[in-house]
């Protein structure tokens, strides 16, 4: 059976019926718009497309990991301005002949991970399209909290992170060259766990600023430092060691290695005179573990920066600092390549 077969309205039966509610949503799916209930009296809201073949591939990726990274995606950015998601409108256009149980899977997907958040599906709206396309709008509240900007770290501050950084990338990279393992790397590309408590956490602490790490942590920091008006350094000795990204990079170098060596009763190229350069900083087809940390999106980790002796919990590491200044240092210097994720070419 595939969607075309169900019908919009069918379709809809049949997402509507997967999804849970909550006490927080007074009206839910099937009337023209829901209602839901924010005691705070402030609503954070954020929105974002994931297009088939730019933002995930079906070969890849199951129904299911797809909807769950669709949701968490969407989901950090209201944790990442100190906020506690409550609910998401999902917007789903696909061709006709998609698989029903795909779209269910898919449906599936987004209701864990909302539960995950602490989150539901409130509504949304279905369509055809020629691929399949998602938009989601997630919902939050304050709690009381005043919002975490992007605008507001001062020279001095500590730059944090919370969550893991480059594994997305790294899992993308072992995909891209038919790769399976690590399996945990591989996992994280497809769906990736953002530390949503740790949002509501930061603020609760005095967080000056904070960002979802959706691009790539030079790329995103560097909104934070240009929205505050500073420079930020990043430390890479404090950033903790990562087996599984060493690995990987292993994996992809043994793959390039045979794919590069001369075939029987081919004479191998002549050496080079000087050795050859290692890898480029970024952009590299065989990047080091480090450059998927700086550079790597989408694993939806956040940065933060806290005012100086904030005593903060295990699952932030501090991995730098705010100066006076502009722009992103690494190391003591500015960075060269591409910081992260482009959406344009």
């Amino acid at each position: 059976m595939t969607i075309g077969s169900l019908g919009e309205f069918g379709l809809i039966a049949a997402i509507t019926a997967l999804l849970p509610r909550d006490g927080r949503t007074l009206v839910g799916v099937g009337d023209d718009a829901a209602v839901l209930a924010v005691p705070d009296g402030r609503v954070v809201a954020t929105t974002d497309m994931l297009v088939e073949g730019r933002h995930f591939r079906r070969d890849w990726s199951s129904g299911a990991d797809i909807g769950a990274k669709a949701a968490a995606q969407n989901l950090a950015d209201v944790a990442a301005m100190g906020a506690d998601p409550i609910a998401l409108l999902v917007g789903f256009a696909a061709p006709g002949d998609v698989p029903a149980g795909w779209a269910r899977d898919l449906v599936a997907g987004i209701a864990q991970e909302c539960s995950r958040a602490g989150a539901t599906v409130a509504g949304g709206d279905v369509s055809s399209a020629g691929t399949v396309v998602l938009g989601i709008t997630a919902l939050g509240t304050m709690a009381g909290r005043d919002p975490v900007t992007r605008a507001g770290a001062r020279p001095g501050d500590l730059l944090a992170v919370a969550g893991v950084l480059g594994h997305s990338a790294a899992g993308f990279a072992l995909l891209e060259a038919g790769l399976t393992e690590p399996a945990s790397l591989v996992a994280a590309h497809r769906r990736p766990r953002p530390p949503y408590r740790a949002g509501p956490e930061a603020a609760a602490l005095g967080a000056t600023a904070m960002i979802d790490i959706s691009d790539g942590l030079i790329a995103d920091l560097g909104h934070v430092a240009e929205a505050s008006g500073v420079r930020i350094s990043i430390e890479t000795a404090l950033v903790p060691p990562d087996p599984t990204l060493a690995a990987a990079a292993s994996a992809l170098a043994s793959v390039a290695s045979a794919a590069a060596a001369p075939s029987a009763g081919t004479a191998p190229a002549p050496a080079p005179a000087a050795p050859a350069p290692a890898p480029a900083a970024s952009g590299s087809r065989l990047p080091r573990p480090l450059d998927w940390l700086l550079t790597g999106g989408e694993d939806h980790a956040l940065a933060a920066t806290f005012p100086p002796g904030t005593p903060l919990p295990s699952q932030w590491s501090v991995i730098g600092r705010v100066e006076d200044g502009r722009g992103i240092l690494v190391d003591g210097k500015t960075f060269q390549g591409s910081a992260g994720w482009k959406h344009f070419w």
